[in-house]
């Protein structure tokens, strides 16, 4: 296709105001204080007519000392329709008005049929994955959830995310998908396309074409459905409530447990043997200090953390690492009619991208969800304006919650013996990576929802203990 003159140079005066009013963009407490292009092309054309135009324009974003780069899909119409009013960004010349072309359904569905026809476009190159058929025409709605990135589904039989924030490599989503598809994994969306290129001497992943699952509960709904029943029936048994979650919560134990032996299968182990744990737990302890320093909430708990924190090494065992899902919580994971299955494998955002894709111990992706059956469990009684009115019987009610969905999750997750890391074989260890995915947080909490503080700290004061 010829490169065509894109509107990228008049949008940049625009975007310093509108960025920090997106969702996902990610450093909203910072001034920007530049927006350059950084790579600009045109996917789509039809101005000329009286139609929309798409420009794909990836900017670097300078603020707080860094420097950022943010993937935008800009559509540009002669006349904005009133749907569109809302995503409009503004005008970039006479009559001319620019705006987030995710929210188009006449544009996103020209992204698609790009992927479906495995184009090329200015070094962007659209691929649909071996053997997959990818149907057009179906409509478009993005989805408004989102927090760090921006999902767009086709006919409740597609989803495509589009990374707003842009990493230097691969990303560990589609290169996770793509690995987990070529052992036959069950329990994640099938992998249909990705939109890949290269951006300033290093590979790029913009996009990534999934299976949508149109009769599906996210575990958080479920799980926090349960908590609010247990709350509003303070005389029923947990196991006698309608809701009860701890049969789910061993099923997914199981999923998840799946999902680690066929990461093995795809992409191997490695051991990280005795005299290497104290990088490990070096790391930890950088970590705990950075919060520190920002939280002061968290000094009294320091010496314990750090006393658990040294066990790890001090216990004397080899760790087997491997490549796990990274970021593994109840809104991670969805309940379909049959199964449940993992989505989003990027990692924890915050972590720089090689941390991301290292091998590390499947008992923190375990450690992961236990974490978050205990957030599920005390979010109504933290932080929530309905607070008052939960007596104070209901605290034992949601730590009962929590304890029995903890324990289900680690019965089912050990109980076919697929994985490399039994957590009950492994208390210290798996303590150790509560403690250091608490004290991750404790830091975002801290930045994002004060309120919720208490969630981590309180789990904190247990664990140090």
């Amino acid at each position: 296709m010829t490169t065509m003159v894109t509107h990228a140079e008049a949008l940049t005066g625009l975007l310093a105001s509108w960025l920090p009013r997106q969702r996902w963009f990610g450093d909203k407490q910072s001034a920007i204080d530049d927006v350059q292009v950084v790579k600009a092309d045109v996917w789509y054309d039809d101005l000329a007519a009286g139609g929309p135009r798409l420009e794909h324009v990836v900017v670097g974003v300078a603020s707080g000392g860094r420097v950022e780069r943010y993937q935008l899909l800009v559509g540009l119409r002669r006349e904005l329709p009133e749907r569109l009013d809302y995503a409009r960004i503004g005008e970039v010349e006479h009559a001319l008005w620019a705006y987030d072309a995710a929210h188009d359904f006449e544009l996103t569905g020209q992204v698609r049929d790009l992927i479906a026809a495995n184009a090329d476009v200015d070094g962007v190159r659209f691929r649909h994955e071996p053997g997959a058929v990818i149907r057009t025409g179906l409509p478009s709605r993005p989805i408004s959830a989102e927090q760090s990135n921006t999902s767009i589904v086709f006919g409740d039989e597609y989803i495509l995310k589009l990374f707003r924030k842009l990493d230097r490599g691969v990303s560990p989503d589609l290169e996770l998908h793509r690995a987990l598809r070529s052992v036959g994994s069950e329990h994640i969306a099938d992998l249909y396309g990705a939109i890949e290129g290269d951006l300033q001497d290093a590979p790029v992943t913009y996009g990534l074409l999934q299976r949508f699952f149109a009769n599906c509960a996210d575990g958080w709904a479920m799980a926090t459905t349960s908590v609010r029943d247990l709350i509003n029936e303070p005389d029923t048994p947990l196991d006698e409530l309608g809701s009860d979650f701890s049969t789910e919560a061993c099923r997914l134990g199981q999923a998840v447990a799946a999902v680690h032996a066929d990461l093995v299968t795809a992409l191997g182990t490695e051991v990280v043997p005795v005299d290497r744990l104290d990088s490990v737990v070096a790391g930890m302890n950088a970590r705990l200090d950075a919060v520190l320093r920002r939280v002061g909430g968290l000094a009294p708990f320091e010496p314990g953390i750090r006393r658990v924190f040294a066990q790890v090494a001090s216990h004397g065992e080899p760790v087997i690492v491997q490549r796990i899902h990274g970021d593994l919580h109840l809104g991670q994971v969805l309940r379909t009619l049959t199964h449940w299955v993992l989505i989003d494998f990027e990692g924890e955002p915050a972590r720089p991208l090689p941390e991301r894709v290292a091998k590390m111990s499947p008992l923190r992706d375990v450690a992961g969800m236990l974490r978050s059956f205990d957030y599920a469990a005390h979010h109504l009684l933290v932080g929530n304006v309905e607070a008052d009115e939960i007596s104070p019987a209901a605290d034992e009610r949601v730590v009962e919650w929590a304890d029995r969905n903890r324990a289900a999750f680690i019965e089912g997750y050990s109980k076919d013996g697929v994985t490399l890391a039994d957590p009950e074989a492994n208390p210290v260890l798996l303590r150790a990576l509560e403690l250091d995915k608490a004290v991750y947080e404790v830091a975002y909490e801290y930045d994002n929802r004060p309120g919720w503080v208490d969630i981590p700290l309180r789990s904190i004061a247990r664990l140090a203990t």
